[in-house]
């Protein structure tokens, strides 16, 4: 099961020093289990604390159970319930974090019979792992969503909010910062600066990372390291001549307003629907206003500078969709855009996590696609156990293995947005 060296069973005169590279959310999420349940020193290198071009202060940050493969559903469901109680598990002192988590769901929708036979197969894979979704027909539909045009539509599968499962958004900066402030407190170091290279020593056949090299000069020594540098990994992971099929993909958000309040029959705040075009859109807390994306619409490529909105994606592609799907968004005024990087995992847009072979201590973190801060907290939670012990301890995460590149063993996910 991943790397089976452990740690633990060895007699250390000192604490584990782990040296993670990157201080988003899925390295903070990694230093703070390392040294609050492990014990571990860790110090963590990242190259900007202002985070301003960082996937996890620009991500819209949903969090979602209606996946096609059992190991997705099952981080969700244990990010989900650690999102839940964040407000206790990160708490320092008196001061409880508050990520403003709402579930009121994910409406996916089909125009096809093909669609909807993916859609009723993912419903019975999701009901095995104890995720609630409705299937919904058109008439269901507009009853229960009376601001939805259905007419082209044949169905919808809405993901339902229960002790198990729940859907929704949060505040993905603030989790961030709940990790890395929970870490600091748990003793982890955080060094402002741009990790560059490694030193690798072997010795009888066994290779393994001594130091992280900086741009300031700095020679990190650790008893393992850690790539958790988002769109960034592949980078590192050729410096260890290690190929990581990660790429910064940019995804443009945009948000406007439109006069209607988006609710359900009940009066429940609306889902976070996904068209069948690719077209997203959800509501914000407050009335009339919205936030809305889609993949790119011309190819995508890696490295566009965040700088360039395309505004044209909204308006000759995302707006046309968005009134023909809800009539009231015909007269709407685009406010803000802003744009970050998806770290997308070319090989099967699923994330990397574990051992990096062929040396004994480096591990990574990387690629999870769009999905990385909904799943910080299971993947940084069984990256720091298999670190620290040699084996993953509460959820088996040997699907996500860095190996099944070199395998030619994709992990195929149908619902990727």
């Amino acid at each position: 099961m991943g790397n089976t060296q452990s740690w633990a069973t060895r007699e250390w005169q000192r604490p584990l020093h782990v040296v993670i590279v990157g201080g988003g959310v899925m390295g903070c999420a990694t230093a703070w289990f390392l040294a609050r349940e492990h014990g571990a020193r860790v110090t963590v290198v990242e190259r900007d604390a202002s985070y301003a071009k960082a996937s996890s202060a620009l991500s819209v940050c949903a969090i979602r159970q209606q996946f096609s493969t059992a190991i997705n559903i099952r981080i969700s469901q244990d990010s989900l319930a650690f999102y839940r109680a964040i407000g206790t598990a990160l708490a320092i002192g008196d001061e409880r974090p508050d990520i403003g988590l709402i579930e009121p769901g994910y409406l996916y929708l089909a125009a096809t019979e093909g669609g909807a036979g993916v859609l009723r197969e993912q419903h019975a894979l999701q009901q095995q792992h104890a995720v609630q979704t409705a299937l919904l027909d058109p008439p269901a539909l507009v009853q229960r969503y009376p601001w939805i045009s259905a007419d082209d539509l044949v169905l919808g599968s809405l993901g339902l909010s229960t002790a198990t499962s729940g859907e929704g958004w949060f505040d993905g900066y603030a989790a961030l910062q709940a990790f890395r402030r929970g870490a600091v407190a748990a003793g982890v170091t955080f060094i402002e600066d741009d990790a560059i290279d490694f030193v690798v020593n072997t010795h009888a056949g066994t290779s393994r990372v001594q130091a992280v090299h900086t741009a300031t000069g700095r020679a990190i020594e650790g008893d393992a390291v850690v790539i958790a540098a988002g769109a960034w990994s592949a980078r590192m992971g050729d410096q260890l001549g290690v190929s990581l099929p990660v790429h910064a993909r940019k995804r443009d958000v945009f948000a406007f307003e439109a006069d209607v309040d988006l609710r359900a029959s009940d009066g429940q705040l609306a889902p976070l629907v996904i068209d069948p075009s690719g077209v997203w859109f959800r509501p914000e807390m407050q009335a009339g206003r919205f936030l809305c994306g889609s993949p790119p619409r011309d190819g995508d490529p890696d490295d566009v500078p965040l700088e360039r909105v395309d505004h044209g994606l909204f308006d000759d592609f995302i707006w046309p969709i968005l009134a023909a799907r809800v009539p009231a968004f015909d007269a709407l005024r685009v406010t803000s855009s802003w744009a970050g990087y998806y770290e997308m995992n070319s090989f099967d847009h699923n994330g990397l996590v574990g051992a990096l072979d062929p040396y004994a201590n480096a591990y990574t973190a990387c690629g999870f696609s769009g999905h990385g801060l909904q799943q910080a907290p299971a993947v940084g939670r069984g990256l720091a156990e298999l670190i620290a012990t040699g084996q993953y301890l509460t959820l088996d995460l040997t699907p996500l293995r860095v190996s099944r590149v070199a395998e030619g063993r994709p992990l195929l996910e149908k619902n990727v947005i």
